[in-house]
């Protein structure tokens, strides 16, 4: 008797021209939420380095049970090593990195600057495919990185980056490194599995930081700020990525970031209608010159033929054998 998964499924149906972008964007959109929820988070009293890391022990928490309910099998060596570049990068630098720039600047700049992250999730892409992208390719990307600094210097009133917007550059970083490698082990652990091995491996010591902060300084906060750290906890940083991994499974990769750009616009959108932010026409302009750009880079480097998807373990296409009697 063959075992037999209900992931197994035709390449027709995982090789659909809408089923990478649309599960993307449902990603995106369960993402758009995170910078104003972390700025009521901190806000209603809890600090940055707690909501950066208890917010990955929570999730760890539900990944584990997860886990063990589904009897996953675990990643090989050379897949846990990996693990460990998702975890870095978005377990722990995108969060730790994003919740201490949002202490002394607004969820809408915030925004905007991250809107540089699908050209930098492209730039990526190509370093770890080891594709050769177009001259233009890289002209865009260049432009959208100036943009972004332009508006942070811009914004910030004088010819200087402050230390948030330094952060926010190297969370875009971070991200970008977690979501190509995320993208990749998608491919061979699964989407849901891969984002689950990833906060478990960083479990011990994200545990270890939030307890040493909550040492430091008791969470104390109020009921909506501990509303908004169940949302960055369970979504932000664990049912989003169920989305947004599986998207960049299925890919193309740079198609699928592309997505991203709709981050920035969403995220503006909520700081200014939920949050009361005051959102000026140079945060509108700034946001529109890093989309463009970052569209731009990201077209140019999709318009090269990839690779959809490659044979996985759990949700690539395999071909069923033949019934035996």
């Amino acid at each position: 008797m063959r075992e037999q998964s209900s992931v197994i499924r035709s390449s027709r149906t995982l090789l659909s021209p809408a089923a990478g972008p649309g599960w993307g964007l449902l990603g995106v959109v369960a993402f758009s939420f995170t910078l104003p929820f972390t700025r009521v988070a901190l806000g209603g009293g809890l600090s940055p380095l707690f909501i950066g890391s208890a917010r990955a022990v929570v999730a760890a928490a539900l990944a584990a049970i997860v886990l063990a309910a589904t009897r996953q099998r675990p990643p090989s060596r050379v897949q846990w090593a990996r693990l460990a570049v998702v975890a870095l990068g978005v377990v722990a630098g995108f969060p730790l990195l994003t919740s201490y720039a949002l202490t002394t600047t607004p969820a809408s700049h915030g925004a905007v600057v991250i809107g540089l992250l699908p050209a930098a999730t492209a730039v990526a892409v190509v370093l770890r495919t080891r594709e050769r992208p177009t001259l233009s390719f890289w002209v865009f990307a260049l432009l959208g990185a100036a943009a972004a600094v332009l508006f942070a210097i811009l914004q910030n009133g004088a010819p200087v980056l402050r230390p948030a917007d330094l952060l926010l550059f190297a969370a875009v970083l971070a991200a970008a490194a977690g979501y190509a490698e995320g993208g990749l082990l998608a491919r061979e652990l699964g989407a849901w599995q891969t984002i689950s091995w990833a906060l478990v491996l960083a479990a011990p010591v994200m545990l270890a930081v939030a307890s040493s902060s909550a040492v430091a300084v008791p969470p104390v906060a109020t009921p909506t700020a501990w509303l908004a750290f169940g949302y960055l906890s369970a979504v932000s940083m664990f049912l989003g990525f169920f989305a947004w991994y599986r998207g960049l499974a299925i890919g193309p990769m740079a198609q699928v970031s592309q997505i991203q750009l709709v981050q920035p616009v969403m995220g503006i959108t909520w700081a200014g209608f939920l949050f009361h932010e005051d959102v000026g026409a140079a945060t509108v302009l700034g946001g529109l010159a890093v989309v463009v750009c970052a569209g731009l880079a990201v077209r140019t480097r999709s318009s090269r033929p990839t690779p959809t998807t490659t044979p996985t373990r759990q949700e690539a296409p395999c071909v069923t054998p033949p019934a035996t009697s």
